[in-house]
């Protein structure tokens, strides 16, 4: 970083971790001492601070709160077998949040902020990173916009914020799923790509009315005819049909490109199995169900890693699945995690250390 980016660190005079267990703690409810902090202001990026956790003074009128241009990324972090924390992947998630922030109207995030200012705040909270199974710290970038105006149009100052959170599995059980054919997540031309704060609350009605029913998640299906699968809940989805692994494609700009995504596809190439990315139907779903050759579903994003789905409710059917006797999706999470904690080579270089 060069010298304008210096960040200012102010500690925090106690910790809160003494008052916490980590070994069994619940995902996203508690935070660490510290945070990112750093304005945008008059056409630059201020002064990056990193701070004790704190609430923030906003006004009523903030842009936000109104127009919805808020961004925000999921990033993990976990501790290899010598106690070091090491990062996940995090040079995909800023380019991918500079995307998505560019979608918004929102200015971008210098890569020695994010990145810099990352690892400086996981430096300063290591101490706060789980080293039981599952577990880990969870790294959450944000950005919105911070105009003291009502008027729709981009605002012309932000901040963006990096809080962390020690987390436990987000999703403990497989999953029960219900296809859903009436409402829908994102249409071509829109937002679905971006991970817009406004994609996660237009779900939650949908995803409410399946809880109802003992649902864990909905599958989401295309705006147009409701024929195509896109994503699971938060989640991008995988179905192994035959010795064939099909994910929906991302070129319609419906779909959310996943950085676990991007990782398991690699995982499924080097085992061997074919990688398609394209097109699904619910028929194409339900005929190898009824013939036997859909052999696992299961959703894969940063927040869930990879979540087995064990049954798919869908036009008056119930697809069940044993999820027990499944090889594929165990054996990618295995190695997934034995690269994240620096069990394995990290072959493909995936894990930044800090």
């Amino acid at each position: 970083m060069t010298a304008a980016w210096d960040i200012l660190i102010t500690r925090a005079e106690h910790s809160k971790l003494r008052d916490l267990n980590l070994e069994n703690i619940p995902f996203g409810k508690y935070f660490t001492d510290h945070m990112l902090e750093v304005d945008f202001i008059d056409g630059e990026w201020k002064q990056p601070e990193i701070k004790p956790y704190q609430p923030l003074l906003l006004a009523p009128s903030m842009a936000a709160l109104h127009y919805g241009q808020a961004i925000f990324e999921g990033i993990k972090a976990y501790n290899d077998q010598a106690g070091n924390p090491r990062i996940f992947r995090p040079l995909d998630n800023y380019h991918r949040f500079n995307q998505s922030a560019e979608r918004m109207q929102m200015p971008a995030v210098p890569e020695e902020i994010f990145m810099e200012g990352m690892r400086q705040l996981i430096e300063l909270d290591r101490q706060w990173v789980p080293s039981r199974e599952d577990h880990s710290l969870y790294i959450r970038p944000f950005m919105f916009s911070t105009d003291e105006m009502i008027g729709v149009r981009p605002s012309e100052h932000y901040k963006f914020m990096i809080i962390l959170s020690p987390s436990g599995p987000y999703y403990s059980m497989p999953m029960r799923i219900h296809v859903e054919e009436q409402y829908v997540r994102a249409a071509p031309g829109g937002v679905g790509y971006a991970k817009a704060a406004g994609n996660y609350g237009a779900a939650m009605y949908a995803t409410a009315q399946a809880r109802k029913h003992g649902y864990d998640q909905v599958l989401w299906m295309d705006a147009s005819e409701h024929k195509y699968v896109q994503e699971c809940g938060t989640m991008n989805v995988f179905f192994i049909i035959g010795n064939v692994a099909i994910t929906p494609s991302l070129e319609q700009g419906t779909i959310l490109n996943g950085v676990t995504r991007q990782s398991v596809i690699t995982m499924l190439k080097d085992a061997g199995l074919t990688v398609e990315e394209r097109p699904l139907s619910l028929e194409e779903i339900l005929a190898a169900y009824d013939q036997g050759t859909l052999r696992e579903v299961f959703g894969t994003g940063t927040a869930a890693t990879i979540s087995p789905i064990r049954e798919l409710a869908c036009r008056g059917r119930e697809l069940h699945f044993d999820v027990d006797a499944w090889t594929v999706a165990p054996g990618i999470k295995k190695r997934l995690t034995e690269i994240r904690e620096g069990k394995v080579p990290d072959v493909h270089g995936w894990m930044m250390p800090v």
